[in-house]
């Protein structure tokens, strides 16, 4: 079919076209209320909607929880919050007593199995989202767990999760901590709805039906959810399944209705539709859940070719829990299916059954939700957020500075998010899975008026914005120059393997905001802290000039990821070339400016497709360019990655997958606790205490020519004595354990560097 004819999916209704439920008589509330007598103080007799969640409660458009709760309150509903509750009974969950509408169930702002342990497996001893940095206070799979106890708590009220713990857990999925794929969380948590990705529409939109007393199992249409429903289900009367629970074997048929049709294949094809009735595919495809013996039928068009089912009638077959349970190519196979099946354009429903016989049933997944528009934006960032954690947080003094600060908020306290989404696709990553590829950004207006309300109301602020920017600092109102093609594009990633000649790399709104925002009264200097996407800056060298010119803080962090072709093409990362071009870009001027600004560039160790000798290539490149990493990152499987599909099945899903191996072959994966150690150890060659795992690693590898005491080696041959061994820039610069100081300075020009919070020393 061709982009020009490929349906486009209903206008959404706006965020503020809903008729304000009857509570907006209440007005916003300072903060949304965490215990009764808050709720008393509102006037309120109950909560509406009751949010749970893993995080402490921050009253700022970066936490999910704040962002939910505003956004129901100003369609007038009451929103109470339940942080970080004791999860060992079901008495926490009764403290707002119970909600008129539903439960919304959240982890926090991170996973919390990543939240709670290291890429090692090693439980963390503190967690960022919590008063005091104090680790313990959520439990394993949060999200999971919380939805039981309000089970418990009020048998009848609905249950809806969501945040980026239920996104990435909506199908079944591999779980790096147990070493085994396990059910949907849907499935697990006996939820009714689970929403994924940002949910402002869904949740809008499920809040104004219940309100109307429709009842939550009859809410099977909105865009951007998932729910379960058994074989017999009536509502699967009317669609068009398509069996994808088998690995494809390309055929004429297949050439029509493959679930892993492409870009190219999609445009190249006439829009096509299909006679009424049941329709099978290559290997039994049918609709509704029961199976026929029917022939297929198909219909040709006046052309002669055979015809297509409405997509937004057509839902995919994913293998069952079960088969991908056992079969790492079909967990391959259901990853890239559902990776297909993400843009709002042209995505299909997805089903996959979980259980055998009478327990059979099936989590229906609906299409991505419809981006916000650049209004909607405005809307969701301009509420009346108070910017602050919520009062019960507070240290003896009334601030949140002290023993109680929350490391996350204080990281992103002078920041501003300018937009959402990132198309870059990267294999390792989990954003485009959660927020979709497609840019929503705000408006410049919007922004700056967010920079001002810093400026005037934040408590602390000396004149430095710490952040302008989001998932990644350069895609603001970056996006593709036709809606037609980008409504009927099937890409993984528009700058993989090259930037796509239909995405539109311009720059300029992006260094027109950059000048008004510096120019305000009272700002002393913006900072870009958040990654930048280098190939696309090297696009517009105005830009860069524009960054480090004003807004570089002496240091800049990007992520060439690795400098080899093998690793570097299972992560969907360019090749080390275009860090080079950025570099020169960036020295030539920074000299201009006169200024003496450094690169900070990020390294993966232990990533799928990573050989031993790619990490030693990676160790020469540092050392040959003088780089001395002080962090480390190894590679974290998280759930729905594609890379973490690479890790489990040992297949390429961004290729053709086959049980022949000559057609599919196997990927390298770094297993085992001591060959990740030596990938580590290859990016901290300087450290002496890695010099002996190195020193038998190059020796197995044939490389003892890399051992000596010259400059071309890579570790020398001696072995300092005693305890003297390297100690980082880092470590040196953070404050020793139990030293009295500032924690505010402790940990915020540190942040501007890393983008992490200080380590304590042990």
């Amino acid at each position: 079919m061709t982009a020009a004819t490929l349906s486009a999916p209903p206008r959404p209704r706006a965020l503020t076209g809903y008729k304000p439920f009857w509570a907006k008589r209440f007005g916003p509330a300072p903060f949304l209320p965490m215990s009764r007598a808050e709720m008393d103080a509102l006037g309120w007799d109950s909560c509406d909607v009751i949010v749970v969640s893993g995080d402490a409660y921050v009253d700022h458009p970066s936490f999910g929880m704040a962002v939910i709760g505003r956004v129901l309150e100003a369609q007038g509903f009451r929103v109470g919050i339940i942080a970080q509750p004791e999860w060992q009974s079901a008495e926490p969950f009764k403290a707002l007593g119970r909600p008129n509408l539903f439960f919304g169930v959240t982890a926090g702002n991170m996973d919390s199995m990543i939240n709670r342990y290291t890429a090692d497996r090693k439980i963390r001893s503190d967690d960022a989202y919590t008063p005091g940095g104090q680790g313990g206070r959520r439990p394993d799979r949060s999200a999971l767990v919380y939805a039981q106890r309000c089970r418990e708590a009020y048998a009848e009220v609905p249950i809806v999760i969501g945040g980026i713990e239920a996104s990435l857990r909506r199908i079944a999925h591999y779980d790096y901590w147990q070493d085994k794929v396990r059910r949907s969380v849907l499935v697990d948590s006996k939820a009714d709805l689970l929403l994924y990705g940002n949910a402002e529409r869904a949740i809008v939109e499920i809040a104004h039906r219940l309100a109307r007393k429709e009842p939550v199992r009859s809410i099977t249409d909105v865009r951007g959810t998932a729910f379960v429903r058994r074989g017999d289900d009536p509502g699967a009367a009317g669609w068009f399944e398509l069996d994808s629970s088998e690995v494809d074997r390309p055929g004429r048929i297949d050439a029509y209705i493959n679930p892993y049709q492409t870009t190219d294949e999609t445009c190249a094809k006439d829009d096509q539709s299909v006679r009424p009735g049941r329709v099978e595919g290559p290997r039994g495809a049918s609709t509704g859940s029961a199976r026929t013996d029917r022939p297929i039928q198909f219909v040709r068009n006046a052309a002669g070719r055979i015809t297509m089912p409405p997509r937004e009638r057509t839902v995919i077959r994913l293998p069952s829990y079960e088969q991908v349970r056992s079969d790492p190519v079909l967990y391959a196979h259901a990853n890239r299916v559902l990776h297909l099946e993400t843009n709002p354009g042209n995505a299909r429903a997805l089903v996959q059954r979980h259980g055998d016989d009478h327990a059979a049933r099936d989590v229906w997944i609906n299409p991505p939700p419809i981006p916000l528009s650049t209004a909607e934006m405005d809307h969701v960032f301009d509420l009346p957020y108070a910017r602050s954690p919520h009062p019960r947080y507070a240290d003896a003094t009334g601030g949140h500075d002290g023993p109680t600060r929350i490391p996350a908020w204080e990281m992103i306290r002078f920041s501003v998010n300018i937009m959402r989404g990132c198309f870059g696709g990267c294999t390792f990553c989990s954003i485009t899975e959660h927020e979709g590829r497609i840019i929503q950004s705000r408006s410049e207006d919007s922004v700056i008026r967010e920079i001002e309300e810093i400026r005037d109301k934040v408590k602390g602020f000396t004149g430095v914005i710490s952040d302008l920017g989001g998932p990644t600092a350069n895609m603001y109102r970056l996006g593709c120059k036709s809606p037609e093609i980008e409504a009927a594009c099937r890409k993984p990633s528009c700058v993989y393997p090259g930037i796509c000649p239909n995405l539109d790399t311009d720059h300029g709104a992006l260094i027109h905001m950059y000048r008004r925002a510096r120019a305000l009264r009272g700002v002393k200097k913006i900072l870009i802290g958040s990654g930048l996407r280098y190939d696309l800056a090297v696009r517009s060298p105005e830009y860069v000039k524009e960054l480090v010119t004003h807004h570089v803080g002496g240091y800049l962090k990007i992520a060439p990821e690795h400098t080899e072709d093998g690793p570097l093409s299972k992560m969907m990362k360019p090749g080390i070339g275009s860090y080079d071009r950025f570099e020169q870009l960036f020295e030539k001027f920074s000299a201009e400016a006169g200024k003496k600004q450094f690169l900070i560039p990020y390294f993966i160790a232990a990533h799928p497709g990573t050989s031993d000798a790619d990490m030693m290539n990676l160790a020469l490149w540092l050392k040959r360019n003088g780089f001395r990493a002080d962090q480390v990152q190894t590679f974290y499987p998280s759930p729905m990655a594609t890379a973490t599909a690479m890790y489990h099945s040992g297949l390429n899903p961004l290729k053709g997958l086959s049980r022949d191996e000559a057609r599919a072959p196997k990927v390298d994966i770094v297993r085992g606790e001591k060959r990740r150690r030596l990938h580590k150890a290859f990016l901290r060659y300087h450290d002496p205490a890695n010099w002996p795992l190195l020193r038998d690693a190059l020796k197995a590898m044939g490389r003892a020519d890399l051992i000596g005491n010259g400059k071309q080696h890579l570790v020398p041959a001696f072995q300092p004595g005693g305890d003297a061994g390297y100690q980082s820039a880092r470590r040196k610069n953070s404050t020793p354990s139990g030293s009295r100081t500032s924690p505010v300075t402790r940990g915020r020009v540190l942040t501007q560097h890393t983008g992490l919070p200080p380590r304590k020393t042990r």
